[in-house]
């Protein structure tokens, strides 16, 4: 969590180095995450690696029980499964409102549980700068209470919800449509790919609304005090538009996506070839 957060930020304490891509040419990489593991054990030990977890772990089981309260007070009607391509008209209905009421439930819950998502983000953001203005959950509460009002536990809150919804009828849409229409009810393994194509579908659907998920939580620490939400670290965004625009404009919109494999921002050409 701590790791993929920095990159996302931009914290890059550590050199590039020196390899060679598919083609074999020289390209810069950015320290993986073991690597990057490694400086924040040297740094903070290894308790520095859970920075942020608890905040975090209170968010997950927010999330959790108002999902399931949602769900216990807003029951989804049984429907009967459709796969027939004679009734995509009824199939479609289903997936609409199955979708529909998962969006509910996901923008509840994401409500509920984002003020100790920004509160995690900011714990953990503290690295960057040895700050220890949050050092605990409720001392952190009574904090941004104090500096920002009720409105400072939401920043961020709207482009994750953008992004939850997208997502949820992109996903959604695409592989009802690609099961009515691509898969055969009379192939064998039909249900078998049925089966996995959400999850398919998932994984390319959760890179294009990636940068939501980015300006999300860098607006959660953008001018809350902390070093690295501050000029000359970070600019002081004015919306959450004005961060996707800056963003955009340098070419980081998928910053911190990879966590592995990491090229700097230099073209291999700047590298003399042996």
């Amino acid at each position: 969590l701590l790791i993929g957060f920095l990159l996302q930020v931009g914290h890059e304490p550590l050199p590039p180095t020196i390899g060679r891509n598919v083609l074999g040419r020289k390209v810069l990489y950015l320290p993986g995450f073991f690597t990057y593991a490694r400086h924040i054990v040297e740094v903070d030990g290894k308790r520095g690696l859970f920075r942020g977890l608890t905040p975090r772990l209170i968010s997950s089981t927010l999330s959790t029980i108002t999902r399931g309260s949602v769900k216990k007070a807003f029951p989804l009607e049984d429907m009967e499964h459709v796969s027939n391509k004679d009734d995509v008209k009824t199939s479609l209905r289903k997936v609409v409102k199955e979708t529909s009421h998962e969006m509910m439930m996901q923008c509840m819950s994401r409500v509920v549980s984002h003020p100790l998502h920004v509160i995690s983000m900011r714990c953990m953001v503290q690295f960057i700068g040895r700050e220890v203005k949050y050092s605990g959950v409720f001392s952190a509460i009574g904090r941004i209470l104090k500096e920002e009002g009720i409105l400072g536990f939401f920043v961020g809150l709207v482009p994750h919800i953008l992004g939850d919804v997208i997502f949820l009828w992109c996903c959604n849409l695409l592989a009802h449509f690609i099961n009515t229409y691509a898969v055969d009810d009379n192939f064998s393994q039909a249900s078998v790919i049925r089966s996995y194509t959400k999850f398919v579908i998932g994984i390319a659907v959760s890179m294009l609304t990636y940068p939501f998920l980015l300006v999300g939580d860098l607006m959660a620490v953008n001018n809350c005090g902390l070093r690295a939400g501050l000029p000359p670290y970070a600019p002081a965004f004015t919306s959450w538009i004005h961060c996707w625009r800056y963003l955009s404009a340098q070419g980081q919109l998928f910053r911190g996506s990879s966590l592995l494999f990491r090229r700097a921002p230099i073209p291999a050409a700047c590298f003399p070839i042996d």
